[in-house]
């Protein structure tokens, strides 16, 4: 779908909800619906705003340091700068565009800039009106288009991973390798990693967001690399856990464990089956065996231009999925003071099953 058909669908809502304009500050959602990339350090701190009115085209508001790229990114809107702030500009042009009710993105708004702006729309008469995941829930069914980027994306963090196990050796510390892949990432053309590589050895692997540290990998010892890239604007997340050397006994139960249930849960993805009977496909098989107490976490998340988002694969999603679903599988088992076992890729759901992104699996299967 284009930035154009995104941003007629968006107004065809306001206008059923009587609403007059959107203000999007969330900066996946506003790179979304206008292709500017620019990045939001935190939520305090915002390289721009997307206004879309109901009936008129969209502007795109940002400041000095961010011209030049908005104005090459952006097609279709006008780019507008706000030298004292965004809400001085938005104070001069909601009563020009005859603007009486505001959108919002609650979620994604502070409690201070909401204040700021009910002393303004108190001011011009303008009603506030909250709307939480209004984007999200367009972004959750991806075209063709974002699907081939992911795909894209996946095949190039593959591509990272396997040139950097080749590289791994007992003795470099945890942060060598998570420097290692990150550095790769960035040479091989991605954006940035789409979140802080995780790698973890020995029992620090039963921590599944361990932060990585100068402890030295071991031989014969697990050690987990966690591991995504942003390319395109689009994420990928993908785990691998292996063991340098040789894999004791225990280690192997488990990680077949581990992949009998992955492939289990895959096998079921489908449109109409609802994610909490996918995540009980997989906690099923650790459960039978032995391991349910270790599994905590949910199945799986959604990917897309953020790297979680909907849908989350996990008991308490009773939601059906549909075609054009990006996420994640990967089923984990974690025992305090051994190690840990999570493998993890992503899929798309399909109407009568799910294609499998990665690649690089039957190294897995040990």
């Amino acid at each position: 779908m284009s930035i154009s058909k995104r941003i007629e669908k968006i107004q065809a809502g306001l206008r059923r909800k009587k609403i007059d304009a959107i203000l999007i500050t969330e900066p996946h959602n506003r790179r979304y619906l206008s292709g500017y990339s620019a990045p939001d350090h935190d939520i305090g701190e915002s390289s721009g705003a997307l206004l879309i009115p109901a009936r008129r085209s969209p502007l795109l508001f940002t400041d000095f340091r961010f011209k030049i790229q908005a104005e090459s990114e952006v097609d279709g809107l006008e780019v507008m700068l706000y030298t004292k702030g965004l809400l001085p500009l938005l104070q001069q042009l909601l009563p020009e565009l005859e603007v009486s009710t505001l959108a919002f993105e609650s979620h994604y708004t502070l409690h201070s800039v909401f204040e700021k702006m009910q002393t303004m729309a108190e001011k011009f008469s303008i009603t506030l009106a909250p709307m939480d995941g209004l984007v999200e829930k367009m972004r959750v069914i991806k075209d063709g288009t974002e699907i081939d980027k992911i795909r894209r994306s996946v095949l190039l963090n593959e591509e990272v991973f396997q040139e950097i196990y080749t590289t791994i050796t007992p003795g470099q510390t945890e942060i060598d390798i998570a420097l290692a892949v990150e550095a790769t990432m960035r040479k091989k053309g991605a954006e940035s990693p789409s979140f802080d590589t995780i790698t973890a050895t020995g029992k620090r692997s039963a921590l599944p967001h361990a932060v990585p540290g100068l402890v030295r990998i071991k031989k014969n010892k697990p050690l987990m690399i966690d591991m995504g890239l942003i390319l395109d604007g689009y994420c990928s997340d993908m785990t691998r856990t292996f063991v340098p050397k040789k894999a004791s006994k225990k280690y192997l139960k488990i990680h077949r464990l581990v992949r009998k249930a992955q492939l289990a849960a895959t096998k079921a993805i489908r449109a109409g089956i609802s994610a909490a009977a996918i995540d009980k496909i997989a906690r099923d098989i650790i459960t039978d065996g032995g391991y349910g107490k270790h599994f905590g976490h949910a199945l799986g998340h959604g990917v897309g231009l953020a790297v979680h988002e909907e849908p989350r694969l996990s008991s308490r999603n009773r939601k059906f999925l549909r075609a054009g679903m990006v996420v994640t599988v990967e089923p984990g088992i974690y025992l305090p003071g051994w190690g840990g076992i999570r493998l993890e890729n992503m899929v798309v759901v399909r109407k009568d099953d799910c294609e499998v992104l990665n690649q690089d699996t039957t190294w897995l299967d040990i």
